[in-house]
């Protein structure tokens, strides 16, 4: 009888556990718990998730791994007891904090030759010089500091000694992916104090801990690098996840080095790297059109379809959260080209185009910095279930897409994980994805043309104040 693996998607809205088969990838079962929503969470929440999704099927599992949601800070005292209520890669109030930390590190190049990326408010180490800003006495209690990935498997191994991975480290602006350590002196850059840091494995395979009962558990990884894993993503390959935030992931065997911001350098939970483009933005753009013409999702959906490509000259900016990609914290959306004769279908058009067009600009970001074509191009996340989306990206990515299946691949590729970790073989199980489809459409080049001359009219509008 083949082993059985257990990988945990902790995300920022739920907590998602799958049972799986360690040879074949198949999903024995899946159980889910609900995550509290907004952007500054306890993250003792995240453990009571857990707890509940993940704990009727630990008893059956061999080995344990636990993909989280990038770049959260969760700072502890020398109890090991919470600080304050974790910081999420969504809260946008440390982008002073990273402008002024990219300046000491001695600018954008040398940030970015160090840590692998140019720093933004979603990364931990901006958070840490908020805090030392805003809440003095939280930084003098704080001893440690955690992703949150790593508090759930810290959590699951009954406390002691806490351990990450490369890939969710290379978010935190504290980890190098030149020398591939941490760098405790950026620590004590950005929290005036240093603090203790997780273990990091010897090999991306290495069994980090063990649950009460004696089941392995694996490094875990940030979700970004889960999600490839889950894919079986090769080198080139590039993911288009639309949740709540939208991310444009590469495997690339290279280290990329953009000073621009336009391309986070991480690293990816196999040795190789994972170039991403990330947008604030994403499935909530659909929520937004979805509430302002008052219609279910499929009903937005079949709007969206019964417009023209261009939704006759309206054009959406969704920046409705500020955005990250490009670097625009204090930014709002942007609805343009409206006219007596303007209908629901168009707005509702304009918005999934506007979706898209963002991503877009993702994947075009990825491949010039990296200097490779995608060699795939595949649609995951809640958001790629929509109709409209499937029928109208390949029409504005200008390529073929393929549409992975329904399916938790976070936790999937945490899954994965534990299974390598199980094996202790050199490369991860060989599972194969299956019931994917590829669309294809006519390009439309015109409408990406019209956002991204909304989008550099923008940029000017607000470099004039």
């Amino acid at each position: 009888m083949a082993p059985t693996v257990l990988g945990i998607d902790s995300s920022t809205q739920a907590t998602k556990a799958l049972l799986v088969d360690a040879e074949t990838g198949a999903v024995l079962e899946e159980r889910r718990a609900a995550n509290p929503e907004g952007t500054e969470v306890d993250p003792r929440a995240w453990l009571d998730a857990v707890d509940e999704a993940a704990g009727p099927l630990l008893e059956r599992a061999e080995a344990i791994s636990v993909g989280g949601q990038q770049h959260g800070m969760v700072l502890l005292d020398e109890q090991g007891e919470v600080v304050r209520d974790a910081l999420l890669w969504n809260d946008t109030r440390s982008a002073p904090q990273a402008e002024a930390l990219i300046e000491e590190m001695g600018g954008a190049e040398a940030s970015v030759e160090e840590i692998g990326s140019l720093m933004v408010a979603s990364f931990t180490a901006s958070k840490l010089r908020w805090v030392r800003d805003e809440e003095p006495d939280s930084a003098r209690r704080a001893a440690s500091v955690l992703l949150p990935h790593d508090y759930v498997s810290r959590h699951l191994a009954g406390g002691g000694e806490a351990f990450t991975d490369r890939g969710d480290a290379s978010g935190t602006a504290y980890y190098s992916t030149r020398t591939e350590e941490w760098k405790p002196e950026l620590v004590e850059l950005a929290l005036g104090k240093g603090l203790e840091l997780p273990r990091l494995p010897g090999s991306p395979q290495e069994i980090m801990a063990r649950t009460s009962s004696g089941a392995a558990i694996a490094a875990g990884t940030g979700d970004n690098m889960g999600a490839a894993l889950g894919l079986s993503q090769g080198e080139g390959d590039v993911s288009v996840s639309i949740g709540t935030s939208g991310v444009c992931a590469m495997v690339s065997p290279t280290r990329p080095n953009d000073a621009s911001g336009a391309v986070t350098g991480f690293a990816d939970a196999t040795g190789r790297f994972l170039p991403m483009a990330t947008t604030i933005n994403a499935a909530r753009i659909l929520e937004a059109g979805r509430a302002l013409l008052s219609v279910s999702h499929e009903e937005m959906a079949q709007l969206a379809l019964a417009s023209v490509p261009g939704a006759r000259g309206v054009t959406l900016l969704p920046y409705f959260d500020g955005e990250r990609t490009p670097n625009r914290p204090d930014a709002r959306a942007t609805l343009t080209g409206m006219s007596t004769a303007t209908t629901r279908e168009d707005i509702a058009r304009a918005y999934v185009e506007g979706l898209l067009c963002s991503l877009a600009d993702g994947i075009t970001a990825l491949e010039d910095r990296t200097g490779t074509s995608a060699a795939t191009i595949t649609l995951i996340g809640g958001a790629a279930r929509s109709e409209a989306v499937q029928q109208l990206a390949p029409a504005i990515f200008g390529r073929a897409v393929t549409i992975a299946p329904a399916a938790e691949y976070v936790a999937l590729g945490a899954a994965r994980q534990a299974a390598w970790a199980l094996s202790g073989d050199q490369e991860p199980p060989a599972w194969t994805l299956t019931d994917s489809r590829t669309v294809e459409a006519e390009a439309t080049p015109e409408v990406l043309g019209a956002y991204r001359e909304l989008k550099d009219r923008t940029a000017e509008w607000a470099s004039k104040g």
